[in-house]
């Protein structure tokens, strides 16, 4: 009990001290103690409340009087309160209408006051928003005169620098939405002009092209020009008026060439000169800009390459002029050129890799399309031409970095058909003078005439020297014709094998590969056809064996012509030989064999007109006429021979006498004649006794004694069988089977 008391004292002490609104923990505590512990709290209460009355009521009984004269007091002052509430009214009626013009004034200054302010913010925030405006206006100006690159550098200060500081306003939303509209804009604009550029590029690619290769072909031709004048002494030991054509040739190209450079010294164009290379510039910053450059980059090859597999597609009638090839050569130049140009002017548009790839895909298809039209090709001066232009074209890429060791490996291969172009042409250049001979020595009436025929072709013969005027020279005017042909074709050779950047020596070996075809293949051929043609007769067979035999003794001049032209000694290990020498041999043994065959026919015509009566009683006394006409036709021919070499005249003649004395020999063992009468024998005799005067007259020198007259001894002892009155079988029986 003694113990719950202190505890209640201390429960009403929170409960004095502590907000009504938190009491109620502390009541719980009340509930929560020992049984019948709520009524003594109660009666606890009452105690304290009991005591707390009897002290207010001791503290109102000490202050009553106070409080009653403060009553008093309040009382006094009512009246002096109630007149001082008069006044203040007034004094406050009379201030309010004094301060209302104040209080207007004032509202006007605070009006004032408050518009400065929103003028001097409305300023602030123009200063803000005027750069961001006059910026924007900047980025259209640029966008009306196409300066599509400042643009884009005026959208990047925007968006960095000025729209940042004004973000909250509306019209700078409006012109963030706007940027990326005008960057595409921007994008699309630049792709336009790039196509354009790529249609104009495409378009003007030949004259480009026709510029860079006229360019490259000056500076080569000034070149080569220089050089030769340097070496003006270069070939005297050549023939003396092929030399000072030659050496005047040189002179006037020099001069003709310096002049033209100086022409063309004021005006030198460039690819720049030609196209405007802004617009690939411009699209390639502004992509590179915009963070897709990779994509331009892949957008302009793939165009580039499509443009390249259009420029390598040749017209179908391209091998038919030499315009077609320059027009072909240019598009393909042109447009190497522009891309090495822009590989040189831009970084990573077009890399060395990239234009690598692009120019070994178009010389395979070069080198295709080539050796497909150029087959074609049956003129060979189109040939050269063409291999001209090749030439000049490797030569000028070559000059931009691109290796077209390639293009000289296939001239080689169209050097093998220009050479058959030229071997068709020469063929025909041959067979017309063939045709256009008289096959009879050249006559010269004077010095001279004979100077002229020796400047053609290298004659010497110390005998005919001695001879005067007129005089004739051994060979026929088709001699030097075809040695000045077989030196033109040299030099047509020669204009091929020039500028393929070979050596002296391949050039040499080249040549004299070339003059082999055209003497073993080309002259034989033509010869051999002239000597089987069926009105070549006797006589321009003698005076064909008569010509191979000088034109064999002017091939080592050949030789010399070849060595000069190329400054490579014969003496040389690797210097290949002329063939002429088989050449000319075959075409005399055939020449020779022709006239073996021409003098038997030609007797066989005498023979077929013999007409023999077999029944004659007594013989006419003198020989046949028949074969008084054949013996003077091999006499006369016989003379013919006098130019020939011995053994070739020798075995004609033993070929003729044999075939003679054979020919007789049928008439008498013809299988159809029944009887021979004495008188007939008689005639025969005659006829054989002329062929043995005949032989034994020597109609061709060189014979050793009777060697000629043994070639009818046959048909004499057929003879004196037949006198001595043996039959006809015992006839055939005494004549040897091979007579």
């Amino acid at each position: 009990m003694a113990e719950s008391l202190p505890e209640h004292d201390r429960i009403l002490q929170e409960i004095e001290s502590t907000d009504t609104a938190c009491v109620g923990p502390t009541l719980r505590s009340v509930y929560d103690d020992q049984p019948n512990a709520h009524q003594r709290f109660m009666e606890k209460l009452d105690a304290c409340i009991r005591n707390h009355d009897r002290e207010i009521e001791k503290m109102c009984n000490f202050h009553h009087q106070g409080f009653v004269d403060a009553i008093t007091e309040l009382l006094k002052v009512r009246a002096d309160a109630e007149k001082l509430k008069v006044q203040v009214t007034d004094t406050n009626r009379r201030l309010q209408d004094a301060g209302k013009e104040v209080i207007a004034q004032t509202e006007e200054i605070i009006r004032c006051r408050v518009q400065q302010r929103n003028i001097t913010t409305v300023v602030e925030k123009l200063q803000l928003c005027l750069p961001v405006l006059e910026m924007y206006s900047k980025l259209k100006e640029q966008m009306k005169v196409k300066r599509y690159y400042s643009a884009l550098k005026t959208m990047e200060q925007l968006e960095n620098l000025y729209l940042p500081r004004v973000s909250q306003y509306r019209f700078c939303q409006i012109m963030i939405e706007n940027l990326p509209k005008l960057r595409e804009e921007i994008k699309e604009i630049s792709m336009s002009d790039l196509k354009d550029f790529l249609e104009s590029i495409r378009k003007h690619s030949d004259r480009i092209g026709e510029t860079a290769m006229k360019q490259a072909q000056q500076q080569k031709t000034f070149s080569t020009t220089l050089q030769k004048h340097h070496n003006v002494n270069y070939g005297r030991n050549m023939h003396l008026g092929r030399s000072r054509i030659l050496e005047s040739r040189n002179e006037m190209t020099l001069k003709r060439t310096f002049e033209e450079d100086d022409e063309h010294d004021e005006e030198v164009l460039t690819a720049q000169d030609l196209v405007d290379f802004s617009p690939v510039y411009r699209c390639l910053h502004i992509y590179s800009v915009l963070g897709d450059g990779e994509i331009f980059e892949n957008y302009y090859r793939k165009q580039r390459r499509k443009q390249a597999r259009l420029v390598l597609q040749p017209q179908s009638s391209m091998h038919e002029t030499v315009e077609g090839y320059r027009r072909y050569f240019s598009q393909i130049v042109g447009f190497f050129v522009v891309e090495d140009h822009i590989l040189h002017v831009t970084q990573g548009l077009v890399t060395r890799t990239y234009t690598d790839e692009l120019w070994n895909m178009a010389l395979s298809k070069i080198i295709a399309v080539l050796r497909t039209h150029s087959s074609y090709c049956n003129d060979p001066d189109l040939v050269l031409e063409l291999k001209n232009l090749i030439v000049v074209f490797a030569d000028t890429l070559q000059g931009y970095g691109f290796p077209v060791n390639r293009l000289f490996d296939l001239l080689f291969e169209i050097r093998d058909q220009y050479n058959e172009t030229l071997l068709k042409k020469w063929s025909g250049l041959f067979r017309d003078i063939f045709e256009a001979d008289n096959y009879s020595p050249i006559p010269v009436a004077n010095e001279e005439e004979y100077k002229i025929v020796i400047s053609k072709f290298p004659f010497q013969d110390s005998e005919l020297d001695k001879q005067c005027f007129p005089k004739k020279l051994p060979m026929s005017q088709s001699v030097p014709q075809i040695y000045i042909q077989v030196k033109e074709f040299i030099y047509a050779s020669l204009k091929f094998s020039e500028s393929l950047h070979r050596s002296s020596t391949e050039i040499d070996d080249m040549l004299r590969k070339s003059t082999n075809l055209l003497l073993t293949r080309t002259l034989s051929s033509c010869l051999q056809n002239l000597i089987k043609k069926p009105h070549i007769g006797l006589t321009e067979l003698v005076q064909i064996i008569i010509n191979t035999t000088h034109l064999e003794l002017a091939c080592k001049y050949l030789e010399d012509f070849i060595s000069n032209i190329t400054n490579i000694s014969q003496v040389t290990v690797h210097t290949a030989r002329l063939y002429g020498l088989s050449t000319f041999k075959d075409a005399r043994h055939a020449a020779e064999g022709e006239i073996y065959t021409k003098l038997n026919q030609k007797i066989d015509e005498f023979i077929q007109i013999a007409d023999y009566d077999w029944t004659m009683s007594e013989s006419d006394g003198r020989a046949s006429g028949y074969l008084m006409d054949l013996i003077n036709f091999l006499r006369s021919t016989f003379q013919v021979f006098t130019h020939l070499p011995g053994k070739v005249a020798q075995t004609a003649c033993m070929s003729a006498c044999q075939h003679l004395s054979t020919s007789l020999m049928q008439m008498l063992l013809d299988t159809e004649l029944k009887q021979i009468s004495m008188g007939a024998i008689q005639q025969f005799n005659l006829d054989v006794i002329q062929c043995e005067l005949f032989a034994s007259s020597e109609p061709v020198p060189g014979f050793q004694g009777d060697t000629l007259q043994l070639a009818f001894i046959d048909l004499r002892q057929g003879l004196r069988v037949q006198a001595d009155g043996t039959d006809r079988s015992n006839l055939a029986r005494a004549v040897p089977s091979g007579a």
